[in-house]
């Protein structure tokens, strides 16, 4: 018998397979397919203070061994997801869930993560400071070491502000992959309060339409994803691991067993799974339900135990 439970910021989860924000929305369609509290936990669609339409049409694009998407953080706004998202969200999944946060300012990140801190169904909040695919925000705050820890070090004074009356929420913060030096990226957030990571985001890529001789997506470009990225993330998560002292949540690219145990072994303590749900709705359910054998067959029988152990 293995034991697949891990902790993750102190909370600990049955598995470490948890859908990542965009790819699994508020969890109702997966909910119809499969019972979804078999995931560890699973992140929601990142939020901002008002609702957003989102970029204009078309906005994903296919491609060898991934996906582009510019989506543009499409939501019903911060007050609908509690009003009326959570409360739907109670009666289909009975753990604590990640709530993704994304923001224009530094006053919207922290309008935006108090709010849903303040709400008992949320565990964490992943502070999305990378997203590629929105102007003016986004990854913005995420390629700049001095602004990451500016939008890191308000949110964490918000949420210390809160802890008494709402309990400690641990503050994870998704970092971007286009950057120069992940590990300079990771130390600044670590050090203005972040309780975790959560690495990476989607790298920027296009397709061209040959008939046309024009960009596939509206928005030109957007966040490439899928199993081409997942030595990408590897890499990135081996180097932050080596820099920070907090917990990392390993993302990009895992569609499989075999890539969570690579995710741990390089440094994650909990995985993300992204645009294999777009893929296969029952991605992360087959994930979690085939791991104990891949457990088995490398011989590891407390999967907590493997974070780190390429290093």
């Amino acid at each position: 018998m293995v034991d697949m439970k891990v902790n993750l910021c102190g909370v600990e989860l049955d598995n470490p397979v948890i859908p990542a924000s965009g790819t699994f929305g508020y969890g109702r369609e997966f909910a119809e397919l499969y019972d979804i509290n078999i995931l560890g936990t699973f992140s929601f669609k990142g939020t901002t203070g008002e609702a957003r339409f989102g970029n204009p049409t078309p906005r994903i694009a296919e491609c060898r061994e991934g996906l582009i998407n510019s989506v543009g953080l499409q939501n019903p706004g911060v007050d609908r997801v509690i009003a009326e998202e959570l409360p739907a969200m109670k009666e289909i999944f009975h753990k604590p869930v990640m709530a993704n946060v994304s923001g224009f300012s530094i006053e919207e990140y922290v309008r935006v993560a108090s709010a849903l801190a303040a709400c008992p169904q949320v565990g964490w909040i992943e502070l999305n400071i990378s997203c590629p695919n929105v102007h003016n925000g986004g990854m913005a705050f995420g390629t700049d070491p001095g602004e990451a820890a500016k939008v890191v070090g308000a949110v964490r004074r918000a949420l210390d502000e809160q802890k008494a009356a709402e309990g400690c929420k641990p503050l994870i913060v998704k970092l971007s992959p286009n950057v120069t030096d992940i590990g300079e990226i990771a130390f600044a957030c670590e050090d203005a309060g972040a309780d975790g990571l959560t690495l990476i985001n989607t790298l920027q890529g296009m397709r061209i339409n040959l008939r046309t001789g024009k960009p596939v997506i509206a928005n030109k470009m957007g966040g490439f994803s899928g199993p081409a990225v997942l030595p990408v993330a590897l890499r990135m998560v081996y180097q932050a691991y080596e820099r920070v002292k907090i917990p990392i949540v390993g993302c990009g690219g895992v569609s499989c067993p075999e890539d969570v145990l690579e995710m741990m072994l390089a440094g994650a303590a909990a995985v993300q799974v992204g645009s294999a749900n777009l893929v296969n709705p029952y991605a992360c359910r087959d994930i979690i339900l085939n791991l104990p054998a891949a457990m088995e067959k490398y011989g590891i029988t407390e999967l907590r135990e493997i974070t780190g152990g390429a290093h």
